[in-house]
């Protein structure tokens, strides 16, 4: 069941533009994508909630359809627009099968090179009418030239409704531009396999899927779309999490997710997933996907996206339920666990505020 306003869309998605922002003159106001999906069971897991995977995917199309039809509004070298980052992802509410997906889309920031763009998701109970909003992303991205894959596109500027809101998406562009350099220098590190692990130690729960990548993963340069990356890392996050705690688990964030490199079409990609930190109700994962290239192998595999994956685990009645503690092998778990336990409690204390500013 899906409503579809365009023939050049899927049967299950729609897509359609709206006004935004009516004080800009620009672009910004010109804009909007919507994608409408209702969830089936194979969008969900075998208890009813919807993956953390399939939203973070219909996330990532409904930014690049924005930020495509954005960057093609001017005269020039036709473009994609490719994922770049996605800020830190917060699951608000479950989403269940047979309800209706609203992922809505619009442009906040431009800068020479890159696109910002805010993504809201509704969920809607067709029976009942009741909606609720389960998730908000910030997402980055680049635009390639078609004719020149390697080729980056300068973006169109847009309006602001005022210098207030400009100066402010310019300090989050200078914040995750600086980001991603300090990421760029993790690339190397490697998750080493452990013999014979023990029961709740970060070996016991380490997981990885392989994957080839195909042409229905990829967009219309070659290269894979975001959004089917971040759907693999869910589940290989999601793995791990249930390894560790046994019980049914569900994504309750996502912080930065870089990507690093671009992965084309006929790429092995490794997924790997680690368990980084444990507070009472809540688990860290940290994943990573490298790209091993099989038509150019002398290129060599190299490092493409890396983030962390928040989970909770939940009873049979769907409450949190207390997770098993992470048992430390070595300094450098120890380490991991300290840094894990640093951005819990910093993400801990931004929702307290953000809760007390909006009462």
């Amino acid at each position: 069941m899906s409503a579809a306003i365009s023939s050049s869309t899927s049967p299950s998605i729609q897509i359609c533009r709206r006004p935004f922002l009516r004080e800009a003159k620009c672009f910004l106001q010109k804009i909007h994508s919507n994608i409408l999906k209702i969830m089936r069971p194979d969008d969900a897991n075998i208890v009813g909630n919807v993956h953390g995977g399939t939203i973070l995917k219909m996330i990532e199309e409904a930014g690049c359809i924005i930020g495509t039809r954005h960057c093609n509004t001017q005269s020039g070298d036709r473009c994609v627009a490719a994922l770049a980052r996605v800020e830190r992802t917060d699951f608000l509410h479950p989403m269940f099968i047979g309800e209706v997906a609203h992922v809505s889309a619009e442009i906040t920031y431009t800068s020479k090179h890159s696109v910002e763009v805010q993504v809201n998701v509704l969920s809607e109970n067709i029976l009942t009418g009741a909606k609720k909003v389960t998730n908000k992303a910030t997402l980055w991205y680049v635009p390639f030239s078609i004719k020149d894959v390697e080729k980056i596109v300068e973006v169109p500027a847009i309006d602001y409704p005022s210098p207030e809101l400009q100066e402010e998406g310019r300090k989050r562009y200078e914040a995750q531009k600086m980001e991603r350099l300090e990421t760029k220098e993790r690339n190397g590190e490697v998750i080493n396999q452990v013999s014979v692990p023990e029961p709740y130690t970060v070996g016991y729960s380490q997981s990885s899927l392989i994957h080839l990548v195909g042409p229905s993963d990829c967009t219309l340069l070659g290269f894979v779309h975001g959004g089917v990356t971040m759907k693999l890392m869910d589940e290989v996050a999601g793995i791990v999490a249930h390894r560790h705690c046994k019980t049914n688990i569900v994504t309750a964030s996502v912080d930065a997710i870089n990507f690093h490199r671009k992965i084309n079409k006929g790429c092995v990609i490794t997924v790997s997933g680690r368990m980084t930190f444990t507070s009472n109700k809540s688990m860290e994962i940290e994943v990573f996907v490298d790209a091993d290239p099989l038509v150019e192998a002398e290129e060599g595999k190299f490092r493409a996206v890396t983030a962390f994956f928040t989970y909770i685990s939940l009873d049979k009645e769907n409450r949190p339920f207390p997770v098993p503690p992470l048992n430390l092998e070595g300094e450098e778990e120890q380490k991991r666990f300290e840094e894990g336990k640093m951005r819990y409690l910093q993400n801990k204390a931004k929702r307290l505020a953000d809760k007390e500013r909006h009462q």
